[in-house]
């Protein structure tokens, strides 16, 4: 598992019924390609984020496959409309397995 990996959310903290938010989400994780060596000549096992996703109350708004070309903290801001106060969930798959999270609230009022 990546120790760097850090996931970074921003969701508004409310919006009106059936308003379109912007939400912005950047992990801070290496990518390390499995090509490069550590000091003693050894491979570093690959480690790269291939998959992103995002659900708001259970329901999918984006779902993402990410190539191994990517750059290193990959960052992603896309819309969602929200009609009904809920929780946006993000996810991001790491090919070593690992599995990183965060969860951020919205109120539609």
């Amino acid at each position: 598992m990546a120790k760097d990996a850090k996931p970074r959310v921003k969701v508004p903290k409310t919006a009106s019924p059936g308003e379109v938010v912007t939400l912005k989400t950047l992990i801070s994780h290496q990518m390390e390609s499995g090509q490069r060596k550590d000091p003693d000549g050894n491979l570093i096992p690959r480690s790269i984020i291939n998959r992103f996703t995002c659900d708001f109350n259970g329901v999918n708004v984006i779902d993402v496959k990410i190539e191994p070309a990517v750059s290193t903290n990959p960052y992603f801001e896309f819309d969602a409309k929200v009609d009904a106060s809920g929780e946006f969930k993000f996810t991001w798959y790491d090919d070593d397995g690992s599995v990183y999270e965060d969860a951020k609230p919205i109120e539609v009022a």
